[in-house]
């Protein structure tokens, strides 16, 4: 149940991207960056006599800040991810989990470093039984918050690192029970250096290994939101949460995950 005092303070778990400001960094990629325009006469710059600001933007969703993609993101068709994301408000749960390191335990990944952290299958696992959260549709999102958590995530740059990522259990763990939408406050769900296997976003989408095509069964509607900031006075639990993303015909776009308390 919400009320009306939920409505009109909802929590904003997307990164502000900073243009030409400090911003999250994934790949090593150029920063986001803006410039103003020039048409003619016409200086897109109040602060350089223009009668408005009128600005060319130059960024990468994947890479710049929150994101959210669709299986798209792995074919060779151009699948939109505007088509694939048909929910508007999505039951969803929080859980925040401690990482592991990867080959300590009973937990894999097609390719990993023994210095490499994982979000396992029994972290994922324990933390929703904890909850006593119980599956009621097909629509559910899972929101995944790493411990420890910080505001440096609003600016950290991925590229010398390696994230946290999923083990291939706890992906197939979260397939199985049906969540239909991640949200994860890493660059990638995967090994951010893979070899371009991106087994974990095969996994989700039920996309077999190598394929760069849909079958019968890929989740086509499914959606990846990755860079999200959840602030640590969000607790866990449920919410709703509303993913809006810009109209973009591409496999990626830009986007803002809006949450509401239950009662």
């Amino acid at each position: 149940m919400i009320d009306f005092d939920n409505l009109i303070n909802p929590i904003d778990i997307s990164i502000p991207l900073q243009f030409n400001g400090p911003q999250p960094n994934a790949y090593g990629v150029e920063p986001a960056s803006s410039r103003p325009c020039e048409a003619g006469e016409m200086v897109g710059d109040t602060r350089r006599g223009g009668s408005i600001n009128f600005e060319h933007y130059t960024f990468i969703p994947h890479c710049n800040g929150t994101h959210t993609e669709c299986v798209g993101h792995i074919t060779h068709e151009r699948i939109s991810v505007r088509d694939c994301l048909t929910d508007v408000i999505i039951p969803a749960v929080l859980v925040s989990v401690e990482l592991e390191l990867a080959g300590g335990g009973d937990e894999s990944y097609i390719e990993f470093d023994s210095h490499d952290l994982l979000i396992t299958r029994a972290s994922i696992e324990a933390k929703l039984e904890a909850l006593t959260y119980v599956r009621a549709t097909d629509t559910d999102a899972l929101i995944v918050r790493t411990l420890p958590n910080d505001d440096s995530k609003l600016t950290r740059e991925y590229g010398g690192i390696i994230p946290p990522f999923f083990s291939t259990e706890a992906m197939e763990y979260i397939v199985r029970s049906g969540f239909k939408h991640l949200l994860v406050d890493m660059p990638s769900i995967d090994r951010i250096f893979d070899g371009g296997k991106l087994s974990n976003h095969r996994i989700f989408w039920n996309v077999e290994p190598g394929s760069f095509e849909t079958n019968t069964d890929t989740r086509i509607n499914s959606t990846i939101t990755e860079l999200i900031y959840v602030p640590n006075e969000v607790a866990d639990g449920e919410y709703l949460l509303n993913l809006q993303i810009a109209p973009f015909a591409s496999d990626a776009s830009p986007s803002r995950p809006i949450l509401f308390r239950l009662n």
